[in-house]
C-alpha cells in the first residue's frame, strides 16, 4: 500500500524542541478494514509518531510526548 501526504504540522516536546510532523493517509484500504482510511504520522526525518488523541502525539522509538502547536494566521497588513 502507498501512503499519500495529506498534511503537516509542528509539535513541541516538554523541553521546547519543535518537530515537523507529516500526516499520511493510506491510498488503498484493505477490504477487511473499517471504512475509515488509515492515517499515520512520521517526523520529517522518518521517525514514526503515534497519535494519542486530541493534540497529543508520541515518538515511537523513545516514548517522547509531543503536543501539536496551534496553527496561527499571520496578522493582516
Amino acid at each position: 500500500m502507498a501512503a499519500v501526504l495529506v498534511g503537516q504540522f509542528h509539535a513541541r516536546d516538554a523541553e521546547g524542541r519543535i518537530y515537523s510532523v507529516h500526516e499520511f493517509q493510506e491510498s488503498e484500504v484493505d477490504a477487511t478494514a473499517s471504512s475509515l482510511p488509515r492515517v499515520t504520522y512520521k517526523l520529517a526525518i522518518g521517525d514514526r509518531v503515534k497519535h494519542l488523541g486530541d493534540d497529543r502525539f508520541e515518538l515511537v522509538h523513545n516514548n517522547l510526548e509531543l503536543i501539536r502547536e496551534p496553527e496561527h494566521t499571520p496578522p493582516a497588513v
